[in-house]
């Protein structure tokens, strides 16, 4: 398993290896031990969850209340995606900053999302698979969005598809308006936190 660090701070890229024969491929797009090397802790895993999306669909950016907040380890079983982990915590030397790696049924890299981070994907192709595995259920008092059209952010989404959102993405405030409106984690209580687990 290969790992490298995201742009963004506590986010992670994983490719694992793949091993194909006469009967097809084997992969394992999730190892503990890599991700205990990387992030110093085991992701607890409370929900996993699996969408199905046509090309063009966006969904995010969200992120959640942090404490506890939810960590995500997201990786494409079908079709092709592009992952992009924004950083909305306040007080972040690199608040405001993005990454965007592409995930697909080919190389089935993954990425990790710490707890108080944004996160947003692009399905590519028509009937494009998203399997998460999440730290917390779901909660639906303490999970918010900004829009992933926000101007200000500039995210990378491809020229060559129509965007399709929900109502609620569409309607979500840009990342100033959120910021402004107390919304967005703090870094201080997302570190305070990243370290409560590493302690164990």
């Amino acid at each position: 398993m290969e790992v490298r660090p995201l742009a963004v701070p506590d986010a992670y890229e994983f490719t694992p290896r793949s091993f194909p024969d006469h009967r097809g491929l084997f992969v394992a797009p999730f190892q503990e031990a890599a991700l205990v090397e990387a992030i110093g802790h085991p992701l607890h895993v409370a929900q996993t969850n699996h969408s199905v999306s046509r090309r063009g669909t966006i969904r995010g950016v969200h992120f959640a209340d942090t404490p506890p907040g939810q960590a995500k380890y997201v990786y494409c079983p079908r079709g092709a995606l592009l992952d992009v982990v924004v950083d909305v915590r306040v007080g972040s030397p690199t608040f405001g900053t993005w990454d965007a790696v592409r995930l697909d049924s080919v190389d089935y890299r993954a990425v990790y999302i710490a707890e108080g981070l944004g996160h947003a994907f692009v399905a590519l192709e028509d009937d494009t698979v998203m399997a998460y595995l999440c730290s917390t259920g779901y909660n639906p008092s303490g999970e918010h969005g900004i829009t992933p059209l926000d101007p200000e952010l500039k995210l990378p989404w491809p020229s060559d598809l129509t965007p399709i959102l929900s109502e609620k993405d569409e309607t979500a405030p840009a990342l100033a308006e959120a910021a402004a409106s107390g919304l967005l984690p703090a870094y201080a209580d997302c570190v305070a936190h990243y370290e409560k687990l590493r302690a164990g």
